[in-house]
Formats: C-alpha cells, sequence, structure tokens
C-alpha cells in the first residue's frame, strides 16, 4: 500500500508528458506558416553576435535626456541572463533596469502573469511613476497584456518580436510553446485578445531576418500599436546586436 502513491504520481506525470506531447504534435488548424527555414538555421548563429560586435564599429551611448525605469521580459524559454547585455546597456545610458523575477519564461500561465502583475504593482509603487516595458518575443506579448491591465502604471510598451498579430502560430516556435507551456497558443490562461493595443504609446521592433517569428505578426497592422520599427537582425540579435540597443534607446529618449 505504501507504494501506491508513487505509482499514482508517476501515471500523473507519463498522463501530462503524453498530453503536451500531444499539443506539440497537432497539426496546424489555419495556413499560418513561419519565417522560411534558412533563416530559422541563421539563429543557431546566434553565439557568434559578441564576436560581430567586436569587429565592427564600437557603439557610442549618448546620456538619457530623461532616465527611465524599465522592466525587461525575456522571451519564451529565455532567462533574464540573455538580455542583461541590452540592459547594461541601457544603464549605461542612465537608466534603470528592472528584471522581471521569474527566471526562465516558460509560458504565459495564469500564475506566472499574475506573479509579473504584481512585480510591475510593487516596482510602480516604489518607483512611484509609470515604468516603460521592454520585451522580447513572448515577452512582449506579456507585456502588452500587463499595459492593458495596468496602464495607469506604464508609459509606453516596446516588443521586439513579438508575435501579437496576425495566427498565433505564424512562427517556428508555436509547437514547442505548447509541449512546455501545457496549453495551445490560442487558448491563453489567461483572458487576452493578444492582437488589440494597449492604451499606452506601443512600439513594435521587427525584422524581415528574423526566423523565429513571421515579420508580419511582429510588425503588427495600424490600430495594433502606435509605430513599428524595421531592424536587420535576426529573432536572437534582437537583444545582442548594437542596432537594436540603438533603438531601444532612441524611444525611450522619445518621451
Amino acid at each position: 500500500m505504501a507504494t501506491l502513491p508513487f505509482k499514482d504520481a508517476a501515471l500523473v506525470k507519463r498522463e501530462e508528458l503524453a498530453r503536451r506531447l500531444a499539443l506539440a504534435s497537432e497539426p496546424c488548424p489555419d495556413d499560418a506558416r513561419g519565417p522560411r527555414w534558412q533563416l530559422l538555421l541563421r539563429e543557431f548563429l546566434w553565439p557568434l553576435e559578441p564576436l560581430r560586435r567586436k569587429m565592427g564599429a564600437p557603439l557610442e551611448i549618448a546620456p538619457a535626456r530623461n532616465p527611465k525605469t524599465v522592466l525587461v521580459l525575456p522571451g519564451f524559454g529565455a532567462h533574464p541572463i540573455r538580455m542583461r547585455w541590452m540592459a547594461r546597456k541601457l544603464e549605461k545610458a542612465g537608466h534603470t533596469t528592472k528584471k522581471w523575477g521569474l527566471g526562465y519564461n516558460l509560458g504565459a500561465t495564469e500564475e506566472r502573469f499574475r506573479k509579473v502583475e504584481k512585480r510591475l504593482v510593487d516596482l510602480h509603487e516604489r518607483t512611484g511613476e509609470p515604468l516603460y516595458l521592454l520585451g522580447w518575443s513572448l515577452g512582449g506579448v506579456m507585456a502588452r497584456e500587463l499595459a492593458k491591465a495596468h496602464p495607469d502604471k506604464v508609459a509606453k510598451v516596446i516588443t521586439m518580436g513579438s508575435p501579437f498579430s496576425g495566427s498565433p502560430r505564424a512562427n517556428n516556435g508555436w509547437r514547442a510553446y505548447q509541449a512546455i507551456a501545457g496549453h495551445r497558443v490560442d487558448e491563453p490562461e489567461i483572458e487576452a485578445v493578444v492582437h488589440e493595443k494597449p492604451p499606452v504609446e506601443t512600439v513594435a521592433l521587427w525584422s524581415p531576418r528574423d526566423g523565429i517569428v513571421h515579420p508580419r505578426s511582429a510588425c503588427g497592422r495600424p490600430g495594433e500599436r502606435d509605430r513599428s520599427v524595421a531592424l536587420r537582425c535576426s529573432h536572437m540579435g534582437f537583444t545582442l546586436t548594437h542596432e537594436a540597443v540603438e533603438a531601444v534607446l532612441g524611444e525611450l529618449d522619445r518621451d
């Protein structure tokens, strides 16, 4: 009898694994497609970005005219450390960056969203002013939803390669997302109409060279964001290139 709880737990784990594998194996119910495979393969070259930075011209960072507090949200499957280099550049300009405090981003579950929501509220109370949200990929989608829920606490949303427009399967990562997050990309655990623009200034950084998220999905349509800015980096390059840092610094200095 003492072994029954162990067997039950093992059975539950197997059933959950089977459920997640089934989610990852689902056929695409629409004709959405992610970027072509050649661009996807280039994403695996991201470890070379630091070398490319050293070989290129140095990044000149001017002092911020009006330093901001920036809450940084990582992309799906990424840890905040992946955005540390960019955060340091923003801090060099005089801005204050804050981590989201949740470690790896393993999906927009209700529990994870409520925790980052609490983080936003706490930071707003401590700083006494609206924050700027900088979200990479899925982090940008979550930033948009945070701004919808708390428009009084958010001054601006900047997304980087975030799939907020069109089909949620217009990317090369939706199967992995369903397997890891445990829910379908078009059935989030939080109530959300992802394409709707937050009631604060919202800027979408996107790239035609993105190998993960389709450019149209990250750029968005008029009315789904206030402005869009095209870069020439890969999806991974949104947090690793001089071009992306300059674009973010430019957006922070517009206000």
